[in-house]
């Protein structure tokens, strides 16, 4: 009698039953947070919103032109905070990273885990968390929002530089090192050639980033266009709030062509 071979299956059965019951764990908890979510939702509310849109937009139409002349001011201290934060947070990120490196902090017990604590805890708080902190501790305005951007920088500059630091060639950190040359000789020599590039386009990156998230400070007093957006918007001043939005449209869209331009140049 011919013994013909087992017909060949993707997965065995217990892989294919654990997998199905996967995807009914994800629908059972997707239910969940469904019912969660919706528990309170007022659906009269939500079928009207068209209506409400549509409402809302024809009052914005057509933007208030002549209300651009109180909108550079505003517009230059958004760059101005997105700008300062980031050189501030670049520079705070920087010791940081070498801190947090495996193969350049002095010590693996104690500065690396401090190190590491203070980037995670700067990425895990929004720049608006920071803010709203920063506005009631140094009052409302722009030092606040500079603050609040350096803080929400620090973490994100710091988390990709240390990594790139931790992927540079070993083998011309040990040409170096074999010359004889101090620690900070093999830093500035070995190492820092190797992560500027990667350092250069992760802070342009972050300043794009910064762009965006600097507009939206001010909603909580920290200075920039952010300011005039929530007056306008408590003032139901819908042609100003079209305006506004399209300007933080174009400053974002030129910012992004900047820094893909940069990071291009660098690549």
């Amino acid at each position: 009698m011919t013994a013909y071979p087992e017909s060949w299956a993707h997965r065995s059965p217990r892989a294919r039953l654990g997998l199905w019951a996967l995807w009914l764990g994800i629908v059972a908890l997707f239910v969940w947070c469904w019912e969660v979510m919706t528990k309170r939702t007022i659906w009269a509310f939500v079928w009207d919103a068209p209506r409400a849109a549509s409402d809302i937009a024809s009052r914005a139409w057509p933007p208030r032109w002549s209300y651009m002349e109180q909108l550079w001011a505003p517009l230059w201290d958004t760059l101005n905070i997105a700008t300062l934060g980031t050189l501030i947070g670049t520079a705070l990120a920087v010791p940081l990273a070498f801190l947090a490196a495996s193969n350049t902090t002095p010590s693996k017990l104690i500065a690396r885990p401090v190190a590491l604590l203070l980037i995670v805890a700067s990425r895990s708080i929004n720049s608006l968390i920071w803010a709203l902190l920063l506005v009631s501790i140094l009052g409302p305005g722009l030092l606040a929002g500079i603050i609040a951007i350096a803080f929400r920088s620090v973490g994100f500059v710091g988390k990709l530089l240390y990594e790139a630091i931790e992927e540079t060639d070993a083998r011309q950190v040990e040409a170096i090192t074999a010359t004889g040359a101090s620690q900070a000789q093999i830093l500035s020599y070995g190492i820092w050639p190797q992560v500027m590039p990667a350092f250069v386009g992760i802070s342009v990156f972050r300043w794009d980033i910064n762009i965006r998230e600097s507009t939206i400070l001010g909603l909580v007093g920290a200075g920039g266009i952010g300011m005039q957006l929530q007056s306008s918007l408590n003032m139901l001043a819908w042609p100003q709030v079209l305006l506004i939005v399209l300007v933080i449209l174009a400053t974002v869209i030129v910012s992004e062509g900047i820094s893909s331009r940069v990071r291009k140049a660098i690549i």
